[in-house]
């Protein structure tokens, strides 16, 4: 059993329609799908993706009316998109300067040049150039030309006090290996420490950076809720018995409608998912207008009336 890269990444926002302006009119990204939290239908589960809404493209955003993330260890602290090229990363940090985003200078990082930046409510992202693979899928109707387009997820970067335990999870549990080490940007005498799953390149990564001086993270929004890694729908089964073996707290199998979920919390409380690529979010929309009216899953569909009316529009 093998994990084939990020899935998806979940965020928190307290400023739904910002947000929405944001990622699709700065970043460029496609809303493919706008949703309601299935355990919470009173907020909003936002995803942004390529233009074929593919496995893999999704960043994602709950809509919480959260104070601030107090930021620290015991979390996920930077959340990587994928982008062609260091000429792109060079585009990017002038439209970044256009927009009043602010932004970091292009530097290696694990031997990939990355470009830091945060939304305006202090998420922190990076734009990591990944090659040209995989292969992209560019949305036709964003303001971002095509070969600058955001591709899909790139490294997610840990925090946490001690490599211990996180390293067992990423390694035992999930089959990880651990590839390289580079140091923490900002203090060289901590490190950063590189795990890859099956295939190569950054969409296939998790860095964990090694930071004991720091306090825990206090969640809120510009903060990271979990991040989920791809599996094949047919290995679904398999990979819940696997984790229903782990000594761990985990939900057991989940059904999201749009894909199958696993969660479980690693050792310093980081919060991850599994989740199959299918059925996928053309499941009761069609491509080309996906994201454009609220999808609710058919389990939610007989309280249409009741969500509607206490959501925010947008």
């Amino acid at each position: 059993m093998q994990l084939h890269g990020i899935h998806h990444l979940t965020a928190v926002t307290a400023q739904a329609a910002d947000n929405v302006d944001f990622y699709t009119r700065v970043l460029g990204m496609r809303l493919v799908k706008k949703t309601v939290n299935q355990d919470d239908v009173t907020a909003y589960h936002l995803f942004y993706g390529d233009g074929a809404a593919s496995p893999g493209s999704d960043l994602t955003f709950f809509d919480f009316p959260a104070a601030p993330e107090q930021r620290g260890t015991h979390s996920i602290v930077r959340s990587g998109l994928r982008v062609h090229g260091r000429d792109t990363l060079a585009w990017w940090q002038a439209r970044f300067a256009e927009h009043g985003v602010t932004h970091g200078a292009i530097e290696e990082r694990g031997n990939r040049a990355t470009l830091d930046f945060e939304d305006p409510e202090g998420q922190r992202l990076a734009l990591v150039d990944d090659g040209g693979e995989p292969a992209a899928h560019p949305w036709a109707q964003s303001p971002v030309p095509a070969e600058h387009q955001i591709r899909g997820l790139g490294p997610v970067t840990l925090s946490v006090p001690r490599l211990d335990g996180t390293d067992t999870v990423l390694g035992e549990v999930l089959g990880m290996r651990a590839v390289d080490t580079y140091p923490v940007p900002g203090n060289p005498e901590q490190s950063v420490h590189i795990f890859r799953m099956a295939g190569d390149g950054p969409h296939a990564e998790v860095h964990v950076a090694v930071q004991p001086d720091l306090p825990p993270t206090r969640p809120g929004a510009g903060g990271v809720h979990h991040v989920a890694f791809r599996i094949p729908d047919d290995a679904y089964d398999a990979w819940a018995d696997h984790v229903a073996g782990i000594q761990l707290p985990k939900s057991g199998p989940v059904d999201r409608y749009y894909f199958r979920s696993l969660y479980f919390r690693e050792p310093n409380g980081i919060l991850f998912e599994i989740a199959t690529d299918g059925p996928g979010f053309t499941v009761d929309e069609p491509l080309e207008s996906l994201g454009e009216s609220l999808s609710l899953p058919p389990f939610l569909e007989h309280r249409r009336a009741e969500i509607e009316a206490g959501i925010k529009p947008l």
